[in-house]
């Protein structure tokens, strides 16, 4: 694929992170002569996230590969009805149905150990630091430390919002599932791409396979770019 040809790679972050946690998979597209945007959400609404997530789309170079880490799968689900939008690309994430809140897929499963190590405070749900071994286990410690001090913690309602749009039921997708997981069940992950019929890459990774295994992340980001045409 022409550099000309490729489409711009967006990203939308989840809980506890910003758009830094793409910083692994970002460097190797731009060498392989993508354009990428890497969102930054304030996580107050859904319809607010989508709607920086849209924004960026403004700035693209052709179509758009959308890209959502857990809570951003979400986002991207409510943002990728945009007639701009070439693809979605789920990792380790959720995927709302049309006008279905966050939870009620979360609520299908038993919790993950990760709630035991939340807290709120001042009406936002804050990661403690006896969590990150939870969310990030297979990152250095050190790695594991920054993920810990560049969180952005929600509203603690954000996850009752009701979802506008389901762009996974007209766009090609794909999911990649951590199968060690600990934060979203992986059998929610694999149910949740079995409804959307993703074309599925699974990683025994933690919660955040784009720090700890990029390479593979970024091949499942490739492929679904390959299938954009402008």
């Amino acid at each position: 694929m022409s550099e000309q040809a490729k489409p711009t790679i967006v990203f939308a972050h989840g809980l506890w992170a910003d758009g830094s946690c793409y910083s692994k998979v970002i460097p190797r597209l731009l060498a392989d002569g993508f354009q990428v945007i890497s969102t930054q959400n304030h996580l107050n609404t859904v319809a607010d996230d989508a709607a920086a997530v849209r924004t960026s789309f403004a700035r693209a170079h052709g179509p758009v590969v959308l890209v959502g880490h857990s809570y951003g799968g979400t986002v991207i689900t409510a943002a990728g009805a945009d007639e701009r939008v070439g693809a979605l690309v789920y990792i380790c994430a959720f995927a709302p149905e049309e006008g279905a809140t966050t939870l009620v897929d979360q609520n299908k499963y038993p919790p993950t150990p990760i709630f035991q190590h939340v807290e709120v405070v001042d009406g936002r749900i804050w990661l403690r630091p006896t969590g990150v071994s939870e969310f990030a286990g297979d990152l250095p410690e050190a790695e594991q430390q920054l993920v810990w001090s560049t969180q952005m913690a929600p509203l603690a309602d954000l996850f009752d919002q009701p979802v506008p749009g389901a762009a996974w039921q007209h766009k090609p997708t794909s999911y990649i599932v951590g199968s060690n997981d600990r934060t979203i069940q992986p059998e929610l992950q694999r149910f949740l791409a079995a409804r959307m019929k993703a074309k599925v890459t699974e990683v025994a990774s933690s919660h955040v396979p784009m720090l700890s295994q990029p390479q593979r992340v970024y091949d499942v980001i490739v492929d679904a770019a390959a299938s954009v045409g402008r």
